[in-house]
């Protein structure tokens, strides 16, 4: 069975991507057909850049890629969920293990980081 994904307008569908095991949401990224493909294909993540409107292979540039573990569709056909063995220690292009690692407080302040950067982003994405 091959099932008819729903993209947006923009031809594109949000991929929650978590940690195999602990199940820590690691980011959340956008793809359009050919990256879901590809990722499908090599068992590696790819998504789709919106800022630079060009495919892009996790990790292309940090050596951080995302191995594919299990991929599912939400019931709608409009969202995916991957479950990935995270490679380098770090899924954010800031440093961290997560792109979610910014708490929020009741009252909407940030509260302290209270992770390590697994990288400095200044020494691997010096342009």
């Amino acid at each position: 069975m091959n099932p008819k994904l729903k993209y947006n307008s923009d031809g594109l569908i949000p991929a929650i991507v978590q940690q195999t095991g602990s199940g820590r949401v690691l980011m959340l990224a956008y793809m359009n057909e050919f990256s879901v493909q590809k990722t499908l294909e090599t068992g590696l993540m790819h998504y789709w850049s919106r800022s630079r409107q060009k495919l892009w292979l996790k990790g292309e540039t940090s050596g951080n890629t995302q191995r594919v573990v299990r991929s599912f569709m939400d019931c709608d056909a409009d969202s995916l969920l991957f479950e990935v063995e995270q490679q380098g220690g770090a899924a954010c292009h800031t440093g961290y293990e997560s792109c979610f690692f910014q708490q929020i407080n009741a009252d909407g302040t940030l509260a302290e980081i209270a992770e390590t950067r697994v990288f400095d982003p200044e020494e691997i994405y010096r342009k």
